[in-house]
C-alpha cells in the first residue's frame, strides 16, 4: 500500500514541485494539497493522510498553528519545510514543539549536492514518517531532525574513516557472529519488562555522558535533559543531526528549559560537570583529555562524512581518551550513525544503551546498535532519564 501524503504550502509552484517529487516514488502518493493552514486542518481530518508536509509562513493560518490544531484533532506525522536562517530555526523549533516530527530546508540545494540526492532525501524522510507502525504524539513538546540515510556500503567504510580522523589507537571489536548477536542483543520487550521490575544500576563510575540522535532527537533530548538536576555530576556531549543555522537556537532553547547548563560547543571548551555541550551543525565535535577532565575540539566537517556532526566521530574520540569511563546512549534517528563509534566505546569498556523501538520516531540508529549486540540496555524514552540518573549519579 502506498503512503498517503498531504502537501501544504501557499506557493503553487512549491506545492507542485513537492508533489512531483513525492509521486515519483511508487510507495508514495499525494492525495491532496492545501494553500494554507486552515485548509490543512480540514483536509487532515477528512482524508486521514499518513504524512503531511507543511510550510511555516502562510496566510489565513500559519504552519505552526496548523500543526498544533492537527495534533489536537487528527494526529499525523508532519514534516516541516523551513528556511536556514535564525528566524527560520526558531520558527521550526516552535513547529516541532507544537508536534511536528521532522523538518527539511525549503531550498533543496541546501540539503543535497545534486538534484537526484535531494529528491531521494525528501522521499526517504516522508517514507520514514509514514512507516511508523503506530503514530501517537510521544510527549509534548514534540520535535526532530535527521540526515540522509547512510548506505550500507558507506557504513562498511565508516570505521576506517573514523579511526583515521581521530587517530584512535584501539582496534574495533570484531563483528559478533549471528549466535553472539542473538545472545547479546537486548530486545525492546525485554527492556520494558526489566524497567517494570525496576532498573538496578551497575555500580560503575563515569566521567562522561554521551547522547547521539537524529530524527526525533530534539523532543527526546528535551524530555531527558529537563529531568536532570542542576548538580548532575558529569559533562554531557550531545550529538544531534541538525543544520548549522539551527544548533545555536536549539542549544538556547534547551538551556532555558533545563536546570543544567546547555550550550553550543566551541573549540577549546573545558568539560564541566552539569554542562551539556551540543555539537555545532556542519562541524565535528571531538574530545580530548585535559588534566583531570577534558577539552572539546570542534573541527570542520569532513566532506566525505555523511553526517555533520557525526555521532560516530564523537563516540570514537571519547573511546580513545575516556575509555570505559563513558555512558553512551543512542536515541531515535534514521540510518546507523553511532554504531561503529559505540562499538569502539564498548571495546574500551564503556557502557552503551539504546532507546526502544516503540518510543522512537525512527528506529534506525538504536536498531543498528541493538542488532550488532553492542547495547547492554534498552529503555523507553519515558524511562531513559530516570535510568541514566540512577546509573551515573552516585553518592
Amino acid at each position: 500500500m502506498t503512503i498517503k501524503v498531504l502537501v501544504v504550502d501557499d506557493s503553487s509552484f512549491f506545492r507542485r514541485r513537492v508533489s512531483e517529487i513525492v509521486n515519483q516514488d511508487p510507495e508514495l502518493e499525494v492525495i491532496a494539497t492545501a494553500s494554507n493552514g486552515a485548509e490543512a486542518v480540514k483536509l487532515a481530518a477528512e482524508l486521514n493522510p499518513q504524512v503531511i508536509t507543511m510550510d511555516i509562513e502562510m496566510p489565513v493560518m500559519d504552519g505552526i498553528t496548523a500543526v498544533r490544531e492537527i495534533m489536537a484533532k487528527s494526529p499525523t506525522p508532519i514534516l516541516m519545510f523551513s528556511s536556514l536562517t535564525h528566524d527560520g530555526a526558531k520558527a521550526t523549533l516552535d513547529a516541532l514543539d507544537a508536534g511536528a516530527l521532522d523538518f527539511l530546508p525549503k531550498r533543496f540545494e541546501d540539503i543535497a549536492t545534486n538534484k537526484d540526492q535531494a529528491i531521494l532525501l525528501l522521499q526517504q524522510r516522508v517514507k520514514a514518517l509514514g512507516r511508523r507502525r503506530l503514530f501517537r504524539p510521544i510527549a509534548r513538546p514534540v520535535a526532530q531532525t535527521a540526515a540522509p540515510r547512510v548506505s550500507e556500503r558507506a557504513n562498511d567504510r565508516v570505521s576506517d574513516r573514523i579511526s583515521a580522523r581521530v587517530g584512535a589507537a584501539q582496534p574495533l571489536a570484531p563483528t559478533p557472529s549471528s549466535t553472539a548477536v542473538a545472545s547479546q542483543t537486548v530486545t525492546p520487550a525485554a527492556s520494558q519488562r526489566a524497567s517494570a521490575a525496576g532498573f538496578r544500576p551497575s555500580g560503575k563510575h563515569y566521567k562522561l555522558l554521551l547522547i547521539g540522535t537524529s530524527t526525533g532527537g530534539p523532543v527526546a533530548l528535551q524530555k531527558i535533559l529537563t529531568q536532570f538536576p542542576a548538580h548532575y555530576p558529569h559533562p554531557i556531549l550531545l550529538i544531534q543531526h541538525m543544520p548549522a543555522a539551527f544548533t545555536p537556537a536549539f542549544a538556547n532553547r534547551l538551556n532555558g528549559l533545563c536546570k543544567i547548563e546547555v550550550k553550543e560547543a566551541v573549540n577549546g571548551d573545558l568539560l564541566r560537570p552539569g554542562c551539556a555541550y551540543l555539537a555545532p551543525g556542519g562541524m565535528q565535535m571531538m574530545v580530548e583529555r585535559s588534566g583531570s577532565s577534558g577539552r572539546i575540539k570542534v573541527l570542520a566537517g569532513n566532506v566525505e562524512m555523511n553526517y555533520k556532526p557525526s555521532v560516530d566521530i564523537t563516540f570514537a574520540s571519547a573511546s580513545k581518551h575516556f575509555g570505559g569511563d563513558v555512558l553512551a546512549v543512542v536515541l531515535t534517528g534514521m540510518g546507523a550513525d553511532g554504531r561503529e563509534g559505540a562499538r569502539m566505546l564498548k571495546a574500551a569498556g564503556a557502557t552503551i544503551w539504546a532507546q526502544d523501538e516503540a518510543s522512537c520516531v525512527v528506529y534506525g540508529m538504536p536498531q543498528a546498535v541493538v542488532s550488532a549486540g553492542i547495547a547492554s540496555q534498552v529503555f523507553s524514552l519515558d524511562n531513559m532519564a530516570e535510568s541514566i540518573l540512577k546509573e551515573s549519579c552516585r553518592g
